[in-house]
């Protein structure tokens, strides 16, 4: 016959204070810093530290038998291996991050309000406080993670916008036509006004282009929507064509779409695919545009050029392979540049072959250099002290290369501990060269200068006034623009100062209009903003729902069309242009 069972833990104070530790460490750093190393440490080890050291708690001082200490420990784990088994192949992380959180609290609520039931009744409250915590994951699905670090879940069984896509019999075909694009590489090269990543001189900057800013009066002309398959490379355009990539499936898709109407022209496959967790499948890396060809760089390494004009593959090189290197937690993002002849493209491997430069006309290898540890970031070509130089953020610092052969003209280190790079460096006028870096380091300007023996690189300043992570930046009149975290941040390019702070977009992208002293934002929701790029502060002055989904991708504008895309889907806008400003003569 079972008897009154005695109070089965003396203390719970330590265990609340462990539950503290735990609801600080998963989520209380978010709130004050996301996206900084601290929030990941803490997400990553807060939960299974506190788990541990609930376990701990439980058995030292819990008055149960030995076989009853040991049967919630037992039980606890085993609910969260099953759930990760039997849970969708998205969920393991989402339960080490919250289904960790969620059974430490499960646990010692049993703990409490158990402590003074029968053993039977108490056993099997623990069965169900297992349950209650471990069960719902396995019946949902994590579509990745925002900006801040929060997982994006929906019913396992519900299918994905790659799946929705793949299941349209029409989605996949080949619509359109090439005809009537031009077959001459000439002509096509000619006819680029956004060649590649950030536009032709990889800054996010359009010049030539006033907007009328009341969009309830004149608001954009939505063009068309489609589907496309998920990743998060950007737009590059010519000829009426815009080339992107994207994953359906196994393949990894090379896809140039009409940029008219949005319907697609040609498309080159790869059998590959890559996915992570937290950003979710497809490549990262925006194709570029040269000499009549496309150049494409992959998720898993793969580098292509291809015919623009009908998508014909010209030459393929597996440059991860070519450099030994392994796939980067998020793939290989560097988007391809083209110089004096070579592609060139970031591997980040191993023996001095961090930099592959292949021939564009025929993919042949043609040297390796070394950079420093990966980054997320792409080649950016200028010329400092007179010498033309490609700039290569790492997780070390930044390089200036010679594009002749890779080597080091010059180099400044600022480690990133336990991160990785990924914005664009700028270069100002006189020799400025901005590095950003997120996980709360902030911004930092050198200025780099030829000496008659050597280079000589000096730290300006370091502002945390803004910290971009893969968000990039712009330079406008002394001041600097970007996402500091989710929101709006500009600093003084002479102080690293901040002026002004505001403006919730989430984790988006922006362009520069310098003409009409604008920033066009598409946050991380997929609506497009103007915000007035000036120092004296903040100011939205329109706004615009555009598309629907997470969107990381950046936003391209070419011959007063806006051209949107990310996991999901993909848009074309006209924008509405200003009146043209006319003066009266007389004579």
């Amino acid at each position: 016959m079972a008897t009154q069972q005695r109070s089965a833990v003396k203390r719970f104070w330590p265990a609340l204070a462990i539950l503290a530790f735990l609801w600080l460490s998963a989520f209380g750093i978010g709130l004050v810093a996301p996206a900084t190393i601290p929030q990941f440490i803490g997400m990553t080890i807060g939960p299974p530290l506190a788990l541990l050291l609930l376990f701990v708690w439980w058995l030292r001082t819990s008055q149960d038998p030995w076989p009853g200490r040991l049967l919630p420990v037992g039980l606890a784990l085993a609910g969260l291996g099953l759930a990760s088994i039997v849970g969708h192949k998205t969920i393991p992380m989402v339960i080490f991050l919250y289904g960790i959180s969620l059974l430490s609290v499960a646990f010692v609520g049993w703990a409490f309000f158990t402590r003074h039931w029968l053993v039977k009744p108490r056993r099997w409250a623990l069965v169900a406080a297992v349950l209650a915590a471990c069960a719902p994951w396995t019946l949902m699905r994590s579509d990745g993670v925002d900006g801040e670090m929060h997982f994006e879940l929906t019913s396992r069984w519900s299918p994905t916008a790659e799946e929705r896509l793949l299941s349209d019999s029409t989605a996949g075909s080949r619509q359109g036509s090439a005809a009537g694009l031009g077959n001459s590489d000439e002509q096509l090269e000619l006819n680029s006004p956004w060649p590649g990543f950030r536009g032709a001189q990889r800054d996010g900057v359009v010049p030539g282009l006033r907007l009328a800013t009341d969009w309830q009066v004149s608001p954009p002309q939505e063009l068309w929507k489609r589907p496309i398959g998920p990743g998060w490379s950007s737009f590059s355009l010519a000829n009426g064509l815009l080339f992107t990539q994207e994953q359906r499936g196994e393949e990894e898709i090379v896809s140039a779409y009409r940029a008219a109407t949005g319907d697609l022209v040609w498309a080159h496959s790869d059998a590959a695919r890559f996915w992570e967790a937290m950003a979710g499948a497809g490549p990262r890396a925006t194709p570029t545009l040269y000499d009549g060809k496309v150049y494409s760089f992959g998720a898993t390494g793969i580098l292509n050029a291809l015919n623009a004009s009908d998508g014909a593959l010209l030459w393929s090189r597996n440059a991860a392979e070519d450099a030994n290197a392994p796939t980067p937690d998020w793939g290989f993002s560097s988007s391809p540049l083209v110089v004096d002849g070579l592609v060139l493209v970031h591997t980040g491997g191993p023996d001095g072959k961090a930099v592959a430069a292949y021939s564009a006309a025929t993919g042949e290898p043609r040297w390796f250099a070394p950079a420093g540890p990966l980054s997320y970031s792409s080649f950016h070509l200028t010329t400092l002290g007179g010498v033309r130089q490609l700039l290569i953020l790492t997780g070390d610092g930044i390089r200036g290369l010679s594009p002749t052969d890779g080597a080091v003209l010059w180099q400044h280190q600022w480690p990133v501990a336990g991160g990785a790079r990924v914005v664009q460096p700028a270069v100002t006028a006189d020799g400025g060269v901005l590095l950003g870096t997120g996980f709360g380091m902030g911004m930092r300007r050198l200025q780099v200068a030829r000496t008659s023996a050597d280079w000589q690189v000096t730290e300006s300043w370091t502002s945390k006034g803004l910290k971009p992570y893969y968000n990039d930046f712009v330079v406008h009149h002394g001041s600097v623009y970007g996402f500091d975290g989710s929101i709006l941040s500009c600093i003084d390019l002479a102080t690293g100062e901040r002026q002004w702070k505001g403006g919730r977009y989430g984790n988006g992208q922006m362009l520069l209009l310098p003409d009409q002293d604008l920033l066009l934002v598409l946050s991380e929701r997929g609506f497009v903003a103007l915000v007035e790029a000036v120092p004296s502060g903040f100011s939205e002055v329109a706004r615009m729902e555009a598309i629907e989904g997470k969107t990381w991708n950046h936003p391209v504008i070419a011959e007063g069309v806006l051209y949107l895309r990310n996991g999901e889907e993909m848009a074309a806008y006209r924008l509405p242009l200003a009146a043209e400003r006319t003066t009266k003569t007389t004579g």
